[in-house]
């Protein structure tokens, strides 16, 4: 049974690749949700998303934050985000482009986020983690 759905896929592929068309590339599930999660983002005003490869690599990205208050306010800290296929089940890697001193940033730049690590579950999305990074900056 498999093998006739493995047969039949190959001949909707073949013909579409004689008909002069691109193969279309199938999204896994990590991509779609991810596609969702950054249609849905509230970012403040301080925080800016930006593709480097294009935004057909939705995978890799990165963001800027500028704290508006405490002891970081004016400025820019610049994090890239690696979210792997199997996402929302694994956390994206996250690490900071910017050398700063930060207890919870170390010199190579990785960030120490508790939802990042051990409490990470997949109900948590990228918006959640881009809060979590500004939390970082704010004095409490």
């Amino acid at each position: 049974m498999i093998k006739l759905f493995k047969i039949k896929d190959q001949k909707r592929e073949d013909a579409a690749n004689s008909s002069g068309r691109a193969p279309v590339k199938k999204q896994s599930a990590g991509e779609l949700r991810l596609h969702k999660d950054i249609s849905e983002l509230n970012l403040p005003k301080s925080t800016v998303i930006s593709f480097p490869n294009g935004k057909d690599d939705l995978m890799n990205f990165e963001i800027s934050i500028r704290p508006d208050e405490g002891y970081y306010q004016g400025g820019t800290f610049v994090f890239t985000f690696q979210v792997s296929p199997s996402y929302p089940h694994e956390p994206p890697k996250v690490k900071c482009k910017t050398k700063v001193y930060h207890p919870n940033i170390d010199l190579e730049g990785n960030v120490c986020l508790n939802i990042l690590r051990e409490d990470w579950k997949p109900v948590l999305n990228i918006n959640t983690v881009v809060y979590g990074l500004i939390l970082l900056f704010m004095v409490l």
